[in-house]
């Protein structure tokens, strides 16, 4: 059973964590320092415009002059060609390390999600998944481009101004700039309760995404169950607490601006009040009273830059806390570090020389316990030779699905060991194993494109006569061909557009196609009417010859042909034997048997 349970993120403005976001700037240093030196420009520019205003009303408006006014002009206007040249570059080169930092991340998290065990996926939902691939990922991008451009602006622009309300006048700078202080004060205070709130509204986010999918996904059963107030007043419920976190938020955030131009204002009346009084008293020059007005504003204009920046910030932080605790999860299924150095890559072999899979399968006192602390399996043992079909059959639960999975290595043994050839199979990749693997489910899944390219996943490279000859082989071609554009047609997402048992039909033909040596059949010809379960029994004898073979099936009729047919109760065989013999015995499997063909 699946417990989804969001990751919560306790810590405070964590400057570990964004140096490692920081990491993926790696493959776009070129840009970056391009745009550090940009925005070293365009603060130092705009830091000059009011020395030139001083400059123009001290020199030409007060004594009333126009000499040299003309050059004065041509100054300014290449002054302002060049700012505007630097503003294209910065959105330019920004653009392109945000766009360029998505891509590798979610790269990377497509990646870690292929890697990651199955056991992840049964704790965690597709919905916050999404979340984190798509607004999450978005969002630290932004905020790695746009986010550092106008942080170096704002920084660079606040350093340009300091050094020249000093230069020009020291006490007066020291005037306008003793509101700072407090400003600090206070943003350090929001910066605590903006972080918590931006962390709610994160993970009420990812809730909402899923329900998202699972409203669209169980769409017909909600309707056939008639749940469609109870799903509106679910969702309700979850967008109102969403619109709570996020109200609080914006409320936190809105309160950190207006105490901010509070605090210009106080600077700028400050100026005023001691600038007038030196121009009266023939000090300062109402050219250096003008300066410092623009300068304290100025100056102010980069600290609500600056406020917005700190409040993205820690959203951003709790999309990156979400990013990357998904990153950084380890499978719980991988291959040691000695399978790794001798064969290569979790998904791309390139190291080593490793053996075919002749397709022996063994069981040594293999005992297994689910996270959470089911025990499914204890001391169980069990030889398959080569190419033998064996059949599992029991209760739901009895262990039947678990030990498919383990003999797929999509979890390994809590103790004991499973030999494939006589050799450990943890001694082997998983790429190794799943590369021979073909699995067949009850409920087909179908990936999004044409029939002719779902039968290929089974081998990429194989060509269309191939394709065709894996569909015939199974009998699709009949209604494949029906079809207007024939292979071509296109299935829809999951194969919505298809029928369950056409869906089932392709997925034996995409299971041919891959020519594996080891076949797990799990209940897949539950869901094909017996017309058509008969019409591909022949073509699933021909598909298990000469491999090793796992049937699960309720419907008895597919594995009566079975080499060995194996009871399995509370992670124990209790009848083992072929179709007759268990017959003969008339135990578990003899009263399933008679009482399913009873009831047909």
């Amino acid at each position: 059973m699946k417990t989804h349970q969001e990751q919560s993120f306790d810590s405070k403005f964590d400057w570990k964590l964004w140096k490692d976001i920081l990491g993926f700037t790696v493959n776009y240093k070129r840009e970056m320092a391009i745009l550090a030196v940009i925005m070293l420009l365009v603060g130092g520019i705009d830091a000059i415009f009011p020395i030139l205003t001083r400059h123009v009303i001290d020199n030409f408006v007060i004594p009333q002059k126009l000499e040299g006014l003309s050059t004065f002009g041509l100054y300014y206007g290449l002054l302002v060609i060049i700012q505007a040249v630097n503003i294209w570059l910065l959105i330019t080169f920004a653009g392109k390390v945000e766009m360029g930092i998505g891509y590798d991340i979610r790269k990377l998290g497509f990646r870690r999600l292929q890697e990651l065990s199955l056991s992840y996926y049964d704790r965690t939902a597709v919905g916050w998944l999404m979340a984190r691939m798509t607004s999450d990922i978005r969002r630290l991008s932004s905020i790695i481009s746009w986010g550092l451009v106008d942080l170096v602006w704002g920084v660079t622009m606040m350093l340009f101004i300091v050094v020249i309300m000093v230069s020009i006048n020291w006490r007066l700078a020291l005037i306008a700039l003793s509101v700072v202080p407090p400003l600090v004060v206070i943003s350090l205070y929001f910066q605590k309760k903006i972080l918590h709130s931006y962390r709610n509204v994160r993970k009420t986010n990812s809730r909402i995404t899923g329900a998202f999918n699972e409203g669209i996904m169980g769409a017909q059963t909600s309707k056939t169950l008639v749940r469609e107030a109870e799903n509106l007043n679910e969702f309700t419920k979850l967008t109102g607490e969403m619109r709570y976190t996020s109200v609080r938020a914006a409320i936190l955030s809105s309160l950190f601006l207006p105490i901010v131009l509070t605090l210009s204002s106080i600077g700028t009346a400050l100026v005023l009040w001691s600038g007038g009084n030196g121009v009266m008293m023939g000090v300062i020059t109402y050219g250096t009273v003008v300066a410092f007005i623009s300068y304290i504003v100025r100056f102010f204009e980069p600290v609500r830059e600056l406020a917005r920046i700190f409040a993205e910030l820690q959203l951003a932080q709790a999309s990156a806390e979400r990013v990357l605790s998904m990153i950084r999860t380890e499978p719980e299924i991988k291959d040691s570090q000695a399978v790794h150095e001798k064969y290569g890559d979790t998904l791309e072999l390139n190291k080593g020389e490793l053996p075919e899979i002749i397709g022996n399968i063994t069981f040594q006192d293999v005992s297994f316990t689910y996270q959470g602390g089911e025990q499914v399996l204890e001391n169980f043992n069990l030889e398959v030779r080569a190419g033998e079909t064996i059949a599992l059959v029991g209760e739901t639960g009895a262990g039947k699905s678990t030990i498919v999975n383990l003999t797929c290595r999509f979890y390994e043994p809590t103790a004991g060991n499973i030999l494939i050839d006589g050799v450990d199979y943890r001694e082997r990749p998983l790429l190794w194993l799943h590369r021979h693997l073909g699995y067949v489910l009850q409920s087909p899944h179908l990936f999004s494109g044409t029939i002719r390219e779902n039968i290929r996943y089974g081998r990429l490279a194989a060509s269309d006569q191939e394709v065709i000859q894996a569909a015939q082989t199974v009998n699709a071609d009949h209604f494949i061909t029906a079809l207007e554009k024939g292979y071509d047609t296109e299935v829809g997402e999951g194969g919505s557009k298809l029928s369950t048992g056409q869906k089932q039909l392709i997925s034996f033909a995409r299971a041919i196609l891959a020519d594996p040596k080891i076949l797990v059949l799990d209940e897949a010809t539950s869901s094909i009417d017996t017309e058509l379960e008969q019409l591909i029994q022949q073509a699933i004898s021909i598909l298990l010859e000469g491999r090793t073979s796992f049937i699960i099936a309720h419907r008895l009729s597919t594995i009566r042909s079975a080499d060995r047919i194996l009871v399995i109760q509370d992670g124990r065989i209790t009848e083992e034997g072929n179709h007759q013999q268990l017959l003969k015995e008339k135990g578990y499997y003899y009263r399933l048997y008679t009482n399913q063909f009873a009831q047909v």
